[in-house]
């Protein structure tokens, strides 16, 4: 890659940490949404655009958690996100369907406000039966963005149904300090609770650990973050979310 686009890089990369920080920020102070742009939408700096349209369903976790709607503003600057920047490329079918699902997650919400319409899902992606709970749990990880209430389908359905899988994929990630895919699948772990399934792990050891020896970046305190009220609103209430079909896990035994 040419060495005049790292510059670039490094902005886009900053910007994602930036955002990140705005609705961590918000997450725990309790704020209806981050603070994301203070011009309006059709202005907002390409960087800003960029960080946006990684984090997509993410902006709205403060909202979600708190039993809220997506709001206008964020909802505003999202749309333009993904007007000025389609979904790039995959490199591979599954990673094509990685992106679709996560877009799906963002048009879903979205669907929700006068800013866009709802995405059709894409083709599902295979199950631990097909591909092993290591790759299948690393996916997952890769969907974190959809552990978040008032989304549902057919990648919260795996969640129900193999928590095994992303309980062995979070202590597996942990024992190979790899705490940003471990942060991701806690997070997971953390949304069947609040399903009221079962846990085959506990939380609270797993998220200490990756706060203490993680890399402290915003984008994994917001995981933290988000498992962590989740986490606590499966103790005070039992379960969260709304999500019909929570039956029992067809995984067994335990992680360890």
């Amino acid at each position: 890659m040419p060495f005049a686009e790292t510059p670039l890089r490094d902005e886009y990369a900053a910007a994602v940490e930036r955002v990140a920080r705005l609705t961590l920020d918000a997450l725990r102070d309790g704020s209806p949404a981050a603070a994301l742009a203070e011009q309006p939408a059709a202005t907002a700096p390409r960087p800003l655009l960029a960080a946006v349209r990684v984090l997509g369903a993410d902006l709205f976790a403060p909202r979600l958690l708190a039993g809220a709607g997506p709001d206008g503003p964020t909802a505003a600057l999202l749309a333009e996100a993904r007007r000025v920047l389609p979904a790039p490329l995959a490199p591979s079918e599954e990673a094509a369907r990685v992106l679709g699902w996560q877009d799906w997650a963002v048009g879903h919400l979205l669907a929700r406000t006068p800013y866009g319409g709802a995405v059709p899902p894409p083709a599902a992606l295979p199950g631990p039966e097909e591909v092993g709970w290591r790759a299948w749990s690393v996916r997952m990880a890769q969907l974190s963005g959809l552990a978040l209430p008032g989304l549902d389908g057919p990648v919260h359905e795996g969640a129900r149904r193999h928590v095994l899988g992303l309980a062995r994929g979070t202590v597996r990630s942990l024992l190979r300090h790899d705490l940003t895919t471990a942060a991701r699948l806690a997070r997971w772990l953390a949304w069947t609770e609040a399903e009221g399934l079962p846990p085959r792990l506990e939380l609270g050891p797993v998220l200490d650990r990756i706060r203490l020896a993680g890399d402290g970046s915003a984008r994994t305190g917001l995981d933290l973050a988000v498992a962590g009220r989740l986490a606590a609103g499966s103790a005070g209430s039992g379960a969260a979310g709304g999500a019909e079909g929570s039956g029992g896990s067809a995984d067994g035994g335990r992680a360890a």
